[in-house]
């Protein structure tokens, strides 16, 4: 008579998402570099939208996030009615987990993918399937041959969180040709903002070309972070599916009115862009050498790699020593290895002078 409730099987066996740390042990005020934010802020215009929210609190947001479905829709070229609007991109992950995964089904995941999407698998009742990469990037051929009859969907980050690595558009392409067509393919494009790189593509053209494949967004890198906005671009009839299940208010009104005015500030936008590549190029040419290896990045982030975790450990002391906070990999198989958000240029400077002084 004892008995208490139980969660569903498997629940208990999830490891929980750990954020980046936000400070050092001190209590002083550090820079933190290990979230992947941005370091200009939001963008003005966002941060003007929000004036008069406290006339409003005790509405509801509209429950279809219309204005910014329809805004994201001028400014990507896309059809507003198959966008869907989430409380930060983990949101839609989840949802997508709930509509298309059960007891007995298999994501593939690549070998260093991002943390959510097991977590999401396994909330499902699924089983995450990992395919190996080469040498920190994704695999396609590794990716397919992990796929069976019990596979469902396949996630893929590009470029991927936490190596900053991207494949191409052929190999984009490659990878989905070889999927069987009832295998949901989704493209989490988190850091498509700030890729340099030509050869890429953000999953756009597949979700108009295959009734498989959904592109996943979010507007945490570009400075909202705080405020929790993902999106989805899909068919028509995952949107459906997708909107049978989302909660009816699930987007507050402060994250709708910020991010409508956000998507429209190309300028803040490409400023930010610019700065990311001029620091993330500089910091992978102050940092690669005999003991350092910076994966190349098309992010707002570099992974580098050390000689050994100790080596690692001793790296990240040495940072948080002058109050700069950065990301271990543990979490993710990578002991031997830190992520550096790409801040302004004074932390990036002072991150490459611990660096080179060890």
């Amino acid at each position: 008579m004892n008995k208490r409730p139980e969660p569903q099987p498997g629940v208990l066996k999830i490891a929980p998402y750990i954020p980046g740390r936000a400070g050092t042990d001190d209590g002083q005020k550090a820079i933190k570099l290990s979230s992947n934010e941005s370091p200009l802020g939001a963008s003005p215009k966002a941060v003007a939208a929000l004036a008069g929210l406290g006339e409003h609190l005790a509405d509801y947001p509209e429950g279809s996030s219309a204005e910014l479905r329809e805004t994201l829709a001028e400014v990507h070229g896309l059809e507003a009615e198959r966008i869907i609007i989430g409380a930060g991109s983990d949101e839609i992950l989840h949802m997508l987990a709930q509509a298309y995964l059960g007891e007995g089904d298999e994501t593939v995941i690549s070998q260093y993918g991002f943390l959510v999407y097991p977590i999401v698998t396994a909330a499902a009742g699924a089983t995450a399937v990992y395919a190996d990469d080469r040498d920190y990037s994704v695999d396609v051929d590794a990716m397919l041959a992990e796929v069976t009859d019990r596979t469902k969907i396949v996630f893929l980050a590009n470029p991927n969180n936490p190596t900053g690595t991207m494949i191409s558009s052929a190999e984009l392409r490659r990878l989905h040709e070889g999927l069987p067509s009832n295998v949901l393919f989704v493209v989490d494009s988190a850091y498509a903002e700030y890729v340099t790189d030509p050869d890429f593509e953000d999953g756009v053209s597949l979700v108009r070309e295959a009734d498989n494949v959904v592109m996943v967004r979010t507007f945490s890198k570009m400075g909202l972070a705080a405020l929790r906005i993902g999106w989805l671009y899909g068919p028509d009839h995952i949107v459906d599916a997708l909107n049978r299940i989302r909660g009816p208010f699930n987007v507050n009104m402060a994250a709708q009115l910020a991010g409508v005015a956000a998507a429209k500030d190309a300028a803040f936008t490409a400023t930010l862009k610019a700065h990311n590549a001029k620091w993330r190029d500089w910091l992978t040419a102050e940092l690669n050498s005999n003991a350092m290896r910076v994966l190349p990045s098309q992010g707002n982030f570099v992974l580098v790699l050390f000689e050994s975790p100790e080596a690692a450990k001793r790296a990240n002391q040495a940072l948080l020593a002058q109050h700069l906070v950065v990301r271990e990999m543990g979490g993710y198989g990578l002991p031997n290895a830190l992520r550096i958000s790409i801040g302004t240029e004074e932390a990036m400077r002072g991150v490459a002078e611990v660096l080179n002084s060890l």
